[in-house]
């Protein structure tokens, strides 16, 4: 199946506080808040939500294209991706522009403050999936830059293009009929459950009436799994125990890559959620949304202590 991704590329640089973020805020200072944290180390990594749905669906055997607009600043990253298996012929470079960074500090509990730039990004709805050569099956719809966001759901509805929508972080800029709109006749709808509850919220629709709208739901909801909802059926998708928890960015955007990696080979919505929750944990025993690392037989061993294919997974070690 020829999948295109569209969304943020970025490097991401990754600090630690050591200590917890709820110690430090004040509920009645919080319209004069003021905080700066000694972190004790950072990291720059590769990231975006992209290319880091495109490097897992690699490991598991798939040759994703990503459609995106990145800086001068990335010629190492498009080697590195481009090893691994990933299209990045429509990765265009915009002259005088740095490739987008995010900026995230973790503390001890896992939770995250964070902030991005976006640069390069923000030419994102300079490009068009009207303008390509090869129609793709199925079309990310990724946070990116808001204008770019709204045009790739309107150009797959006029082509007729199925798209996974997943507006994540950019739920937050987007408003209520906006995120109607681009629901609309989505194959499928990502979220996690604070991104649910902010859609439901500026939409006014509850779960019920969502899937009036979407063919296929699916909600990531932390340490407690992930659920599916399709055709009046609501399946949960436990997670896999961690060997240990190192860091938690791009845990959602690895799973949507094992999730996609099983829907390109035709797999079932339930098989398609549990090699999401291995493919999540993959990422979440090491630093960085691309630093794991697994071959595909390594992969379908581990998730047969877990879950039961019933054969089906050796098609990924064709």
């Amino acid at each position: 199946m020829d999948i295109l991704l569209t969304g943020s590329v970025a490097y991401d640089y990754l600090m630690t506080f050591p200590g917890h973020f709820k110690e430090q805020i004040l509920p009645e200072r919080l319209e004069s808040i003021s905080l700066s944290f000694l972190v004790e180390g950072m990291t720059k990594q590769r990231g975006g939500i992209a290319p880091n749905i495109a490097y897992t669906m690699a490991l598991l055997g798939e040759h994703p294209r990503v459609m995106a607009t990145v800086g001068e600043d990335f010629g190492d990253y498009r080697h590195w991706l481009e090893s691994k298996g990933v299209d990045t012929s429509l990765m265009k470079v915009i002259p005088g522009e740095f490739t987008a960074s995010f900026f995230a500090t973790t503390d001890r509990a896992s939770a995250q403050i964070a902030s991005f730039y976006p640069g390069a990004m923000a030419h994102s709805a300079t490009q068009s999936i009207k303008e390509l050569d090869k129609k793709p099956d199925l079309v990310i719809v990724s946070p990116s830059a808001p204008e770019a966001m709204k045009k790739f759901p309107a150009e797959c509805r006029e082509l007729d293009i199925p798209y996974f929508y997943d507006p994540s972080q950019q739920v937050l800029r987007l408003e209520g009929h906006e995120l109607a709109r681009d629901m609309e006749g989505a194959q499928f709808l990502f979220c996690n459950d604070y991104e649910f509850g902010l859609i439901s919220k500026k939409t006014g629709w509850s779960l019920d009436q969502i899937l009036e709208h979407v063919k296929i739901l699916v909600i990531t909801r932390g340490k407690d799994g992930a659920d599916l909802y399709v055709g009046g059926d609501a399946v949960h998708i436990p997670t896999v125990p961690e060997n240990e928890i190192v860091d938690p960015t791009g845990v959602g955007d690895a799973f949507r890559g094992g999730f996609l990696a099983g829907y390109s080979r035709g797999f079932d919505w339930k098989l398609c959620g549990e090699i999401g929750s291995l493919a999540a944990v993959y990422c979440l025993e090491q630093k960085g949304t691309q630093s794991h690392y697994y071959t595909r037989e390594e992969f379908v061993a581990r998730f047969r202590k877990h879950f039961d294919d019933g054969g089906k997974l050796d098609e990924l070690l064709k």
